[in-house]
């Protein structure tokens, strides 16, 4: 926390003494000349300073006290109703570019600011190479390419929150690292509709203090940008993506699916040739999106969907990716287990009349143990835990644009779980949850 409140203030002070210089230059300027304006119009053609940001109050309602939750966070064992500041974002844009308008460096900085505390999300920069206006290279703090949900901005984006398997196998969605990225630059070039991202990360996104192992993650993206169909002015777009990782195991103890008794559970690998090497975390997916124009000032129709299947290394109670290297309550190291997984989501998004009354559906479902099914959880002996549990979320909402800077969203998450012989778990939870939010927008 107190890292992260000296990096505010030195930010603060950097983006002040920016501005302050930017503005001595132009004072010093001669606009009444024409060697003056040919400096300001040079300044401000070269140099481009942003600063954004937004905020998003919220209630949210959930149908038990104590809800686990992928909407925002659990809620407390004596709350089934909370206000909340889900995001309170602050960011700082500067690019440069060269006398033809091609960009050559950009520099990022976001941090998030809520009632639990000031955390940066962005911290990057970029450059250009401009003999070919081709490629670029990022390193730094910023978003895994990876699918389309996981780098859809939360500002932009319809629904209060991700689905619950990207949380769970991205949280923060962010990750440390470096990537190079082919993006044609040039009008009317013949790969201009394409975007190729390929990076290497340190694994564990931003969910701990630092990376804990040697290997690291290489995650590509190949995206084809929005293309219209023929003259309908229907714009399809998509992609394909590749994360393949993993985690060092610094135990010998690892557990896979097997037979238990009979029928399907975890079989422990106690070999002591385990130590050392590399558990995975491979994940391959697809998505699309579809938009179809209602008409000048009547909005669109939206299809969106996202595939994803792989493979997740994690502990017994949990898939989410460690951000630690994961003890027991003992301080002994613990055991890994790797589980297939699947999941989806797809969305559709109508615009009512107009381009401020918009309404969502979405469906998602996340699988992370796709060799086990409903009661085959909690048989004696097969060592399944809830997070070998399957979840299937149906979302629908209502948003209102006020204007430009103020968005409202109205959105319910109907939350099903699959029954299994666990306690607790032998029929549905009652974890549904409602939101109602506002978003201010600079």
């Amino acid at each position: 926390m107190r890292a992260a409140k000296i990096l505010i203030v030195i930010g603060f002070f950097v983006f002040s003494s920016v501005s302050a210089n930017a503005q001595f230059l132009m004072d010093m300027i001669d606009t009444t000349t024409d060697l003056g304006k040919g400096m300001m119009s040079m300044y401000q053609k070269y140099d481009a300073l942003r600063f954004s940001g937004y905020i998003q109050p919220q209630f949210q309602y959930a149908q038990s006290k104590g809800a686990a939750s992928y909407a925002g966070g659990d809620f407390g064992p004596a709350v089934n109703n909370r206000f909340t500041l889900r995001r309170g974002r602050i960011r700082v844009d500067y690019e440069r570019y060269n006398k033809v308008g091609m960009p050559v460096v950009q520099f990022a900085f976001q941090f998030d600011g809520t009632e639990r505390g000031v955390f940066i999300r962005d911290f990057y920069g970029r450059f250009f190479e401009t003999k070919f206006n081709l490629f670029s290279l990022a390193g730094g703090m910023f978003a895994r390419p990876f699918g389309y949900e996981v780098n859809l901005s939360s500002a932009d984006r319809e629904t209060p929150e991700r689905g619950r398997m990207s949380q769970i196998l991205m949280k923060t969605e962010r990750d440390l690292g470096a990537m190079l990225s082919f993006e044609p630059r040039v009008k009317n070039h013949p790969l201009a509709f394409l975007k190729i991202d390929v990076g290497a990360f340190n694994g564990q996104g931003l969910t701990g203090p630092t990376d804990f192992d040697s290997h690291k993650d290489i995650i590509s993206r190949i995206g084809i940008k929005p293309r219209k169909i023929g003259h309908s002015g229907i714009l399809l777009s998509g992609g394909v993506s590749v994360l393949y990782g993993g985690m060092e195991q610094f135990t010998n103890n690892i557990y896979r699916m097997g037979t238990v008794n009979g029928g399907p559970g975890m079989v422990v690998d106690s070999s002591k040739n385990n130590v050392g090497k590399i558990a995975p975390r491979h994940y391959y997916g697809a998505d699309f999106q579809l938009k179809i124009p209602n008409g000048k000032g009547k909005g669109s129709t939206q299809f969106r969907a996202e595939y994803i299947r792989g493979q997740q290394t994690a502990t017994a109670f949990t898939t989410e990716t460690p951000g630690v290297i994961p003890v027991l309550p003992d301080g002994k190291l613990a055991p890994l287990y790797i589980r297939s997984f699947d999941g989806a989501y797809l969305y559709f998004i109508q615009n009512l009349g107009s381009d401020q009354h918009q309404v969502v559906v979405r469906y998602d479902w996340y699988d992370p143990n796709k060799k086990v099914k409903g009661t085959e959880i909690g048989r004696p002996g097969a060592g399944l835990t809830p997070a070998d549990i399957r979840y299937n979320t149906l979302g629908f909402g209502y948003l209102y644009y006020a204007n430009e800077h103020l968005k409202f969203t109205f959105y319910y998450d109907w939350v099903k779980n699959e029954h299994t012989l666990l306690p607790g778990y032998t029929e549905d939870l009652k974890d549904n949850i409602f939101t109602a939010r506002m978003q201010f927008r600079f």
